[in-house]
């Protein structure tokens, strides 16, 4: 059971960590990371990220955790939300 509480506390910091980038590269005046719905979508209706806030987080993401973010309808289902950017980046780094 160690490891699995090893996995959900590592997924803990890379949320917090994600959300500080995003508010920080993101320039998400007047939002603390705390404001950011885990499950929301990012784009849309949700916390309303367009294209070009994609293009910087891919590029803040693979700089800061050293992970893969791939182009095109591949990104779609990792970009959905806050839940599936954390599962990638703890998938990409557990299996590096």
């Amino acid at each position: 059971m160690l490891p699995r509480r090893d996995v959900l506390m590592n997924a803990q910091d890379v949320r917090q960590k994600l959300k500080e980038l995003m508010v920080e590269e993101l320039n998400l005046e007047g939002k603390t990371p705390a404001d950011i719905d885990d499950a929301a979508p990012l784009f849309g209706a949700g916390l309303g990220l367009d294209s070009l806030d994609a293009l910087q987080l891919a590029m803040s993401v693979e700089e800061r955790f050293g992970v893969r973010i791939p182009e095109g309808d591949e990104a779609r289902p990792i970009f959905a939300s806050v839940d599936a950017l954390v599962a990638h980046i703890v998938k990409s780094t557990a299996a590096a």
